[in-house]
């Protein structure tokens, strides 16, 4: 399972900075092009701040925070070697999208963002973020829905595995 969480977080970081790579080079000339009227256009944001610009002009701390959580997301994925598809796709979207955005912290000092959805007055995003939206969608959905079902079921599995043990103990001791 390492391999896809490896493969799939280097394509979501390829796809996020190559978008930005195009809006820094074509969008910054005419900041903003429509696409459908009053609902959606491409415009060129510099964030200096998180999600909705909160904490901005904090892009260090904003920079050390996120690779904290980055590598304790890699490490939780080396270490636990989490068995759950839906477990692996959250924490693979989470680190994808948060190392497109550190990359932009660190080389830039913002977060390159153009994704303007005007229809209900969002605020402006990037790739990145969609990926951590959903990443963290998934995350929540997993840990209140499915993890106390698999460690039921872990339990169960450990239980049935000691009886059986217990069971073949019991018989062996028979035959002296």
């Amino acid at each position: 399972m390492l391999v896809p969480f490896i493969i799939g977080s280097v394509l979501i970081v390829l796809f996020d900075q190559l978008t930005k790579l195009i809006v820094l080079s074509e969008l910054t000339k005419v900041s903003t092009v429509e696409l459908f009227e009053k609902v959606f256009y491409f415009t060129y944001c510099e964030n200096t701040g998180a999600g909705f610009s909160i904490f901005a002009e904090h892009t260090e701390v904003l920079a050390i925070f996120s690779a904290f959580v980055i590598v304790a997301m890699i490490l939780y994925v080396v270490l636990k070697k989490p068995q759950s598809r839906m477990l692996l796709t959250a924490l693979t979207f989470l680190v994808g999208g948060a190392i497109g955005n550190l990359i932009d912290r660190v080389r830039l000092g913002f977060v390159v963002d153009f994704l303007d959805f005007r229809l209900i007055d969002f605020p402006i995003f990037n790739v990145a973020d969609c990926f951590v939206t959903i990443g963290t969608a998934l995350l929540i959905v997993y840990i209140i829905f499915i993890d106390g079902k698999d460690a039921k079921k872990e339990k169960i599995n450990e239980d049935n595995a000691t009886e059986k043990e217990q069971k073949n103990d019991d018989s062996n001791s028979d035959e002296c």
